[in-house]
């Protein structure tokens, strides 16, 4: 019954990791090597997404630097892959931050993790051809957060991108329909509370919203790629 669940108490958690699919994110850097780096903070617009980063990563400097990226979203089944990835960075010398909490300086990230790298087609920034979906962005605006914090200003970051090409495995396509992501199929890899989950293999419930056509939902200004 819902009202056995009526009373709450106060809590003051240090994260709010409630569950969000992984993002692997593919950046180049000052010699146009490549960069992989894991996160989660991410959230989608029709084909906008808004990433929230650190100000001071590896992967922030470049997509500022360069304007682009690729958002490579992995399976469940390439868990080990994106654990391997876990506390590296590509910045050398590593930031004291980083340091506290034991990140160590990776150059060839993709040797680490096993994934194998193929430049985007609209952008430089580099895909991992492994993860089910492969979406190649580039950056539209950077945003400054916690502006008005002492101690956060300068630390975060929110950089919105405009994406420009999406990639995706067969497997995971709907049937008959050669734009439609088959959800029954897709099995994102889902980061809740630093730690990893997956789906179940079956609908909860009936979805009312699901009801209306997905092409219902294009930006009617999109186009592709310039």
């Amino acid at each position: 019954m819902h009202g056995t669940f009526s009373v709450s108490q106060e809590i003051e958690p240090a994260i709010f990791y409630f569950g969000t699919p992984v993002v692997l994110i593919g950046s180049t850097n000052e010699d146009d090597s490549f960069n992989l780096a894991p996160m989660s903070s991410a959230w989608w617009v029709g084909w906008r997404c808004m990433l929230g980063l650190a100000t001071h990563s590896k992967t922030t400097e470049n997509m500022i630097r360069s304007g682009e990226c690729v958002l490579n979203l992995p399976s469940a089944a390439l868990v080990d892959a994106v654990d391997r990835l876990a506390r590296t960075t590509g910045s050398d010398p590593v930031p004291s931050g980083k340091i506290m909490r034991g990140y160590r300086h990776a150059r060839d990230k993709f040797g680490l993790c096993g994934l194998t790298p193929a430049a985007g087609e609209t952008v430089a920034a580099p895909r991992a051809l492994e993860c089910p979906v492969q979406i190649e962005a580039k950056v539209a605006q950077v945003h400054a957060m916690a502006e008005e914090d002492a101690v956060w200003r300068g630390n975060i970051t929110a950089i919105e991108v405009r994406i420009t090409r999406v990639h995706a495995h067969p497997a995971i396509m709907m049937e008959g329909q050669p734009n439609r992501i088959d959800p029954d199929k897709w099995r994102p890899l889902i980061m809740s509370f630093q730690q990893f989950y997956g789906l179940t293999s079956q609908k909860l419930h009936r979805s009312e919203l699901g009801q209306i056509p997905e092409v219902m939902y294009k930006p009617p200004s999109w186009k592709p790629a310039d």
